[in-house]
């Protein structure tokens, strides 16, 4: 049975112990516990779903075959080496580090020790998202031209860290570059901070160039009542509107509209599923270090434009 932990059970980390608990009940994994320096916290997690609470992470290392790591992104480095370095498998959530030398250094220890390394790029396992992508590819909406996204929402005090561009936008910049299956090559920004009080950036305007002749926007904030989560893409053939809230999926061309049929499940589970049966058979994620480095790379660089009001290239 593969075995299983959680470091760092905030918002999104509890969420991956529910999942495990879930999957555990299933006989797919046995949850051996989950860590956190809140150690409160990691017991009134761990006894919410019958499993061991540490409060040091290093406790969890010789535990575990596999592990979902959910602390602060200044973390992510310093925690997914003390695994990576023993052989557990790692699944970091987004994004993969707080700066590109820490997320190149984490893929190649990774490489080094043979060990599945995946991102949690979270909406690439979104159904409507998936089924956009195999719109694509069957040709349904032509070539792709462009396309624009809006990840707005209130304000979020306790992620202060980072600004919305590395914690929000990351998420449109891969999947964008999934749908076009191509890579950013330059990047121009807008950003600034309003009124988060940790006086990070909490709204930003990007432009993506992509090598492939594809054009993306996405506008970011922390400054909306209500939280919006769309991507829109326009080809030769037609355009698609899609809503990740809502898993759905509108396309439009000069005859028709037509609603996919999309069964909903939370990405969330998938993308756990997806790590597990990765780690279990030895595949290749779908959102490995490289892609998490790339989007990375792509949100850093979006940062240095609006420093220098400037077009900044990608290498």
């Amino acid at each position: 049975m593969l075995r299983v932990g959680v470091v760092g059970v905030g918002n999104m980390g509890f969420h991956h112990a529910r999942i495990y608990s879930e999957l555990a009940k299933e006989g797919k994994v046995k949850l051996v516990g989950v860590a956190d320096a809140n150690f409160e916290r990691a017991k009134e997690v761990a006894e919410k779903f019958g499993t061991e609470a540490f409060g040091d992470y290093r406790k969890l290392v010789k535990e575990v075959d596999a592990v979902s790591i959910a602390v602060p992104t200044s973390l992510h480095r310093q925690v997914a080496l003390e695994f990576i370095e023993n052989g557990v498998h790692v699944l970091v959530e987004k994004p993969i580090a707080e700066s590109i030398e820490s997320a190149k250094e984490i893929i190649k220890v990774a490489e080094k020790n043979n060990v599945v390394l995946m991102v949690g790029h979270v909406e690439r396992f979104n159904p409507a998202v998936l089924k956009l992508k195999e719109t694509i590819d069957q040709g349904m909406l032509g070539e792709i031209v462009t396309m624009n996204a809006k990840r707005v929402g209130p304000m979020v005090v306790r992620i202060a860290d980072v600004g919305v561009i590395i914690d929000l936008a990351v998420h449109d910049i891969d999947v964008m570059s999934f749908l076009a299956d191509s890579r950013v090559k330059e990047v121009y920004a807008k950003a600034r901070n309003v009124k988060h009080p940790a006086k990070v950036e909490d709204y930003a305007l990007i432009l993506l160039g992509f090598e492939k002749d594809v054009d993306g926007v996405i506008e970011t904030n922390r400054l909306t009542p209500h939280k919006t989560r769309t991507l829109n893409v326009v080809g030769t053939d037609g355009i698609a509107y899609l809503d990740y809230i809502n898993q759905s999926l509108t396309l439009y061309d000069d005859k028709w509209v037509r609603e996919a049929k999309i069964e909903k499940k939370e990405p969330l589970r998938l993308e756990l599923e997806h790590f597990i049966e990765c780690v279990k058979e030895g595949k290749k994620p779908l959102v490995g270090g490289k892609e998490g480095l790339h989007a990375l790379e792509v949100a850093v660089k979006a940062l240095e434009s609006s420093a220098k009001d400037e077009v900044v290239k990608l290498g």
